[in-house]
């Protein structure tokens, strides 16, 4: 391995992973510089089954043997030499902002996503994440999305990084095994324009949201349609009233004991397993 001793944070090799707790100025850094940070051993053995490319690794002197198969197979897949960087425990909590108790970091190149078209070709089963900003309902949707048997995810303009380090983390490394999108770049792209898109690629459109007219998660025709688009709204305000509008359906789950909705994350679970094949 190309093991480099870090003994000040100051150094530029490792750039890459300063200040790894400050959220806003990670989610504008890693893509300005077309990376991502995937954390811990089995989060970056999924990255790297899936074909990204490690630019660096940033690990504790003890971890250093254990990873050795990691970095391995990282450097067949780049056909170079992946930097591994280390030093004390100390100086590297003081680079990224919290101890590296997972042992291990790894830099990233962003891969380059897909066409909505190209994405969808084959699917039949979609999730749409509209506007969330918890990187942890992110992460924990993709987790369900990979069990549950989803086709694609698609993520609309105002919805927080799949790729940011704590949204991999919770989807423990299944960001990398479903199919993901964005769709749209810009706010003017989503709603009205995206859902648009989906109806021309043959998708019925179905809004989870509390409203009175909304039919439930069982209702047999949801099951019935042959391809069907999930849509799921931000934390607190839910989807936008456009959205539901543009929608084929608005669609409940059904509660008991007086709640009156589930937390987004469990929500998708909730209707992967009831609307995808799970056999």
């Amino acid at each position: 391995m190309g093991i480099v001793n870090i003994e000040c944070i100051d150094d530029e090799r490792v750039a890459a992973y300063v200040s790894l707790t400050e959220r806003q100025l990670r989610s504008k850094l890693e893509p300005a510089r077309g990376i991502f940070i995937a954390e811990s051993p089995k989060v970056i053995a999924r990255a790297l089954d899936a074909g990204m490319q490690a630019e660096s690794f940033l690990m504790e002197r003890r971890w250093l043997d254990s990873v050795a198969p990691l970095v391995q197979q990282a450097e067949q897949i780049t056909g170079s030499e992946v930097p591994v960087y280390t030093g004390e425990s100390a100086e590297l909590a003081k680079l990224t902002g919290f101890a590296l108790t997972r042992g291990v970091l790894c830099a990233m190149r962003r891969p380059t996503l897909p066409a909505v078209e190209d994405l969808l070709a084959n699917a039949r089963r979609v999730a749409v994440l509209e506007s969330i900003v918890d990187h942890t309902n992110v992460g924990a949707a993709f987790r369900s999305a990979a069990a549950l048997n989803v086709d694609a995810v698609l993520v609309t303009p105002t919805c927080c990084d799949p790729l940011y380090r704590r949204a991999v983390r919770v989807s423990m490394g299944t960001v990398f095994q479903v199919p993901w999108t964005r769709i749209g770049e810009t706010v003017a792209d989503w709603p009205e324009a995206g859902i648009a898109r989906l109806h021309a690629l043959g998708f019925k459109t179905a809004a989870f949201a509390l409203e009175d007219r909304s039919i439930s998660l069982a209702d047999p025709a949801l099951a019935a349609e042959e391809r069907l688009a999930l849509v799921f709204g931000t934390e607190g305000d839910g989807l936008a009233p456009a959205t539901i509008a543009s929608c084929d359906y608005t669609v409940k789950i059904p509660m008991a004991h007086g709640v009156d909705s589930l937390n987004v994350a469990a929500a998708t679970a909730v209707a992967f397993w009831q609307l995808c094949n799970h056999e």
